[in-house]
């Protein structure tokens, strides 16, 4: 029979909770993409990717490319994943390295609106 741990408990965790991974784990210790990646990036896989035959791949990494069967945004894969961004932005970086998705990233704004205009704006929100 196991003992408690001395010290103080975590209220956070409890019985029901199971195995807790920390991120660092599933990334290896990485906490920077290889790739700059938006959080509105779409990922889409490859055509015939198959994580399955690939070696050194997490479940996640198989999930991450089972999502992407459709083009899905980061953040959205993060919420589905329930994992923090940082920790899909590097996810995604080994599946593009590998050549199992691709990654489109928004078009870049050219055009912002000069600060009178948006002030202007605010004001006459204010207004109503």
């Amino acid at each position: 029979m196991r003992a408690e741990p001395p010290g103080p408990r975590h209220e956070w965790l409890d019985a029901d909770a199971g195995p807790v991974a920390r991120p660092y784990t599933l990334t290896g210790g990485r906490v920077r993409p290889s790739v700059g990646l938006d959080l509105v990036a779409f990922v889409l896989a490859a055509r015939g990717a198959d994580p399955a035959g690939q070696s050194r791949l997490h479940p996640e990494h198989v999930r991450l490319v089972e999502l992407a069967r459709r083009p899905v945004p980061v953040a959205e894969l993060a919420a589905e994943l329930d994992l923090a961004v940082g920790v899909v932005r590097v996810l995604v970086g080994d599946l593009l390295a590998r050549g199992l998705v691709s990654v489109h990233q928004p078009a870049g704004t050219t055009f912002l609106p000069d600060d009178n205009i948006l002030k202007a704006v605010v004001s006459g929100l204010r207004a109503l």
